[in-house]
């Protein structure tokens, strides 16, 4: 089994085209392809974490976009999924709905919004929301941006997140690391 992320894939959401420049002419070629690349890159036994804003769909509609999707399948809520609870998110089809960030490996929160994470915090951020915007990093020592604008519209391997992560890091010199002790 391996971890995947992504973020901000608004299925049926017309406007997103324009909003963020996605290189697609309709919501329907759009979808196509993030189908197509989930399929590609999630196997039935992958666990992907969605971190928010997954479609402009009623329930039946979005019962069959979750249908097509392979993996254990997580919904940390966006903005535009707030419309509806916890309960409408399970019912649609994924199999864990969180409200609210979450921390895995004692050391990576996963939000929708950006949150506030410095150099001197013990957490790295991963989270979509701002799209293509060139006020955020793709990412840093501290954060990661999943936005499908970010990642080709592909889910990302959390192991590929993390070394990218890391590898922004800079190494703890003897005397910084006996002052943190």
């Amino acid at each position: 089994m391996k971890i995947f992320l992504i973020a901000d894939l608004h299925f049926g959401h017309k406007n997103i085209i324009d909003f963020e420049n996605r290189p697609f002419a309709t919501t329907h070629e759009m979808d196509k392809v993030i189908i197509e690349n989930w399929k590609k890159t999630i196997g039935k036994d992958d666990k992907i974490f969605v971190l928010g804003d997954f479609a402009f769909a009623n329930a039946s509609e979005t019962k069959s976009l979750l249908e097509k999707l392979n993996g254990y399948k997580i919904l940390i809520m966006g903005n535009h999924d707030r419309g509806h609870s916890v309960s409408w998110w399970l019912k649609a089809g994924f199999d864990e709905v969180s409200a609210y960030p979450i921390i895995i490996d004692d050391f990576y929160i996963l939000s929708h919004e950006p949150l506030y994470i410095n150099k001197n915090m013990p957490y790295a951020n991963i989270f979509g929301h701002v799209h293509g915007s060139p006020l955020y990093q793709d990412y840093s020592s501290n954060s990661f941006c999943v936005s499908v604008e970010r990642i080709n519209y592909t889910p990302i391997d959390f192991d590929e997140v993390k070394r990218l992560i890391l590898s922004e890091k800079e190494p703890i010199d003897q005397e910084e690391q006996s002052n943190l002790n």
